[in-house]
């Protein structure tokens, strides 16, 4: 247990100072990487949405066996992330600078899924059990 609530603490801080920076990064992302955002409503949503997340890694973090389903979600998302920065890299249409975001996203996924099985093993969730 004591690996997953590292785990997701530290997913947590990662998000947070990577993440919430993006509120007041806006013009500056549009001006570094051309077009500029042309929906705003999409930008913020997208933050809003990847920021809350990062809360809900703190929760998890704080019981990691009673939150273990909602552990796949952000599996998920960081893996696809991960793959749709590698193609569109691949592609020419992003910055080889994102690879190291989509290399820290798929080191979380990993552990992620390593502390999901670890959780799931039996003897980090022996407490759930009623004898």
């Amino acid at each position: 247990m004591k690996f997953a609530r590292i785990v997701f603490i530290l997913a947590g801080i990662w998000g947070v100072l990577v993440i919430a920076p993006l509120y007041f990064m806006r013009d500056w992302i549009g001006s570094q990487t051309p077009p500029a955002v042309t929906h705003p409503e999409f930008y913020y949503g997208f933050v809003t949405v990847t920021l809350m997340w990062q809360i809900a890694f703190f929760l998890i973090a704080r019981d990691p066996a009673r939150y273990r389903a909602f552990i796949i979600p952000p599996t998920i998302a960081k893996l696809g992330y991960a793959a749709f920065v590698v193609v569109l890299h691949l592609n020419g249409e992003v910055p080889g600078s994102q690879l190291l975001f989509a290399a820290v996203d798929s080191l979380f996924a990993v552990l992620f899924l390593i502390a999901f099985y670890r959780i799931g093993a039996g003897t980090e969730n022996h407490h759930l059990r009623r004898e």
